[in-house]
């Protein structure tokens, strides 16, 4: 299964890149994280819990940064397994600077076996969309803060009203745009 998304945060690409590659930061982050511990360099050991439908479980697996180039690019690769099923996957994360922050684009390849691959495609790929928009709309918020400052508080509902609060300004910031262009 291919995944693909675009995400502008508002925030230097430099904060943006430091923040991916921060294990506390990505377990705030990472919808249903519930552990994630730095076991090598660039390896870590995770505890997620996820779910697509009624299929929802416990995942433990790897992740592991590679091809590291700073602040443009990374790619993580993941291997989870739990009752519902397994998961595997490679993806790739662009980051380029904007005018206004930094523009992220990621692509990934994903293998989905088990139970949980019998709530079919569409399914699975509706879940994936949905948590990376979670995730990045709390990156953008971990990257808003200064670095030594307390990080911002996550939650469903914070999550869901940051990302309303971010689709409003777009909207808004696209008409005013149109007007001055009139």
């Amino acid at each position: 299964m291919k995944l693909e998304g675009v995400h502008q945060l508002d925030a230097p690409r430099e904060r943006v890149y430091q923040c991916l590659t921060d294990a506390q930061v990505l377990q705030r982050c990472i919808p249903g994280c519930e552990r994630l511990e730095k076991t090598a360099d660039n390896t870590f050991a995770a505890t997620i819990r996820a779910g697509v439908g009624s299929i929802k479980g416990v995942f433990n697996g790897t992740a592991r940064l590679e091809d590291l180039r700073q602040p443009e690019h990374l790619r993580i690769v993941v291997d989870g397994k739990g009752q519902p099923g397994f998961l595997k996957g490679a993806g790739d994360l662009s980051l380029e600077a904007t005018e206004t922050g930094t523009k992220v684009s990621y692509s990934a390849d994903v293998q989905v076996g088990g139970t949980i691959a019998s709530v079919g495609q569409r399914m699975i790929q509706g879940t994936a969309k949905m948590m990376a928009t979670q995730f990045f709309t709390s990156l953008a918020a971990e990257a808003a803060t200064a670095v030594g400052d307390p990080p911002p508080k996550h939650g469903f509902f914070r999550t869901a009203l940051r990302w309303f609060s971010g689709w409003l300004k777009s909207i808004f910031s696209h008409e005013k745009a149109q007007i001055k262009t009139k």
